[in-house]
């Protein structure tokens, strides 16, 4: 099974791609897919909508998870543009028949951390550190997309009657900038 992380922005969208093989977790590629167009919602959009479709073309999930919106009272224009970018990663998933499983970012930290406030830089060291990666994953978006789908291996592993993982990491990292 391959799963599709995903931490969604308007001008940088980490990704991240595991796949699990006889209860083995391997990284497949992570990247991102970064818009040009600047100034443009509606040219911006359709850049992460065709970057992330191509993602799911040429790496193919089975799954994807997404991070949940969170909307904070002082910038509800954050969160109703963070909306838009979602919106069109959901598209492109349902376009291609893949299951959106949503994880609000307190649930990915603690997942990897125990920390459910855990800042970035410990989100790198904690994917760093379950994938047995050499070095920490950059950009953070990219780190914060491979949490998102460990998570979602943790929580499908869990409801699957807590199956042992093993990680094996054969990692490619390949930037996906659009144009």
């Amino acid at each position: 099974m391959r799963i599709l992380g995903i931490d969604p922005g308007l001008n940088t969208t980490g990704y991240g791609v595991l796949e699990i093989v006889n209860r083995r977790v391997r990284l497949v590629e992570a990247g991102v897919v970064r818009g040009k167009t600047k100034g443009s919602l509606t040219a911006r959009v359709r850049e992460i909508h065709d970057g992330v479709s191509d993602v799911i073309a040429s790496l193919k999930p089975h799954a994807l998870a997404l991070e949940k919106i969170y909307a904070h009272y002082d910038r509800p224009t954050t969160a109703i543009l963070m909306g838009h970018a979602r919106g069109v990663i959901v598209l492109a998933a349902a376009q291609a028949g893949i299951d959106v499983h949503d994880y609000a970012a307190t649930q990915v930290k603690k997942a990897l951390t125990d920390n459910g406030r855990a800042p970035k830089s410990q989100m790198q060291l904690a994917v760093q550190r379950e994938l047995r990666l050499s070095t920490l994953p950059e950009p953070a978006d990219v780190a914060d997309a491979l949490a998102i789908a460990l998570c979602h291996v943790y929580s499908s592993t869990a409801s699957a009657g807590g199956l042992r993982l093993d990680v094996v990491v054969t990692p490619t990292t390949v930037p996906r900038p659009l144009g």
